[in-house]
């Protein structure tokens, strides 16, 4: 997946519209657009507020990694009782069958409205 593509992918997860993230970003639909479509790349300093923005890392956007997320939010807490390291050690302990139940299930709650 390109930078470009990685980056609308965000954006529309995000429910941005590429008026709002050219405002962040203090540049022009146009510039966004080019981004999106791989005409340009943005630049270090863009590239880091990006990052930052989607709450992702730079090496995620320059499709180095497939890992979003920085390892310090390992101790996010997502509850009161919960990090995303703990989620991530149960998710561990289940078979096959129970994940694939589990991501249908957390995609059925992502997308109803």
């Amino acid at each position: 997946m390109t930078t470009g593509e990685i980056l609308a992918k965000l954006r529309i997860e995000k429910n941005v519209g590429q008026k709002e993230l050219a405002t962040y970003l203090r540049v022009s639909v146009g510039t966004v657009s080019n981004y999106e479509n791989d005409v340009h790349s943005p630049d270090l300093t863009t590239l880091s507020r990006l990052a930052d923005y989607f709450e992702v890392t730079t090496d995620y956007l320059l499709g180095r990694t497939q890992y979003r997320f920085d390892p310090q939010l390992l101790d996010k807490h997502v509850s009161r009782e919960y990090t995303v390291t703990d989620i991530i050690n149960t998710v561990l302990t289940f078979d096959s069958g129970t994940v694939d139940q589990l991501m249908e299930y957390a995609h059925f709650l992502q997308t109803r409205h």
